[in-house]
């Protein structure tokens, strides 16, 4: 089996998705990119929250684009009525865990990566989260979505296991210590 791995572009201060979940940015500033090429030939499945995946369908139809082909799970309370013609995943009705349980079995001994900083925090509360892929771009938004935030939580303590770059973009890769 696989690690569970959660794989996030995020700007220099913190950012991941400007109000409004807008994640154009981040097409703008990407190049070819060995760092994500690896992450999808490694992936067994995709896991995603709602939100994620409502920005996915907006933004650029297709998982990494469309470079990532195969199964995929989307957490939501409530499935959409209007589907994009892309979506071949399943949607996940009865939670993270669930979600996480079918996209293990999918994978096989490939990894499942999680896209969405809401499905990753539920991941690390379970402690079924193994490792963090963040690629830091250089640019500074201001304001929107935070990499990570857990009022009055504790601290979760992370291993450097690599650390690159891929142009412009700092590519890191951490453990989760458990």
């Amino acid at each position: 089996m696989g690690n569970v791995l959660w794989h996030i572009y995020m700007s220099l201060d913190g950012v991941i998705a400007r109000p409004g979940d807008d994640m154009k940015w981040i097409f703008d500033l990407a190049e070819p990119d060995e760092f994500v090429d690896e992450v999808v030939r490694t992936t067994g499945a995709v896991i995603m929250g709602r939100r994620t995946y409502e920005v996915e369908d907006r933004d650029r139809p297709g998982i990494y684009g469309g470079a990532w082909t195969g199964p995929f799970f989307v957490v939501t309370h409530k499935p959409p009525t209007d589907v994009p013609d892309w979506m071949t995943g399943t949607f996940v009705t009865d939670g993270v865990e669930s979600a996480l349980e079918q996209a293990e079995a999918a994978a096989g001994d490939k990894n499942v990566v999680l896209l969405g900083a809401n499905l990753a925090r539920q991941c690390l509360e379970l402690d079924r989260l193994d490792e963090i892929l963040v690629q830091v771009t250089p640019i500074l938004l201001g304001d929107g979505v935070r990499l990570f935030s857990r009022p009055d939580g504790q601290p979760i303590k992370l291993e450097k296991l690599a650390a690159g770059e891929s142009g412009q973009i700092t590519d890191i890769r951490y453990r989760v210590v458990k």
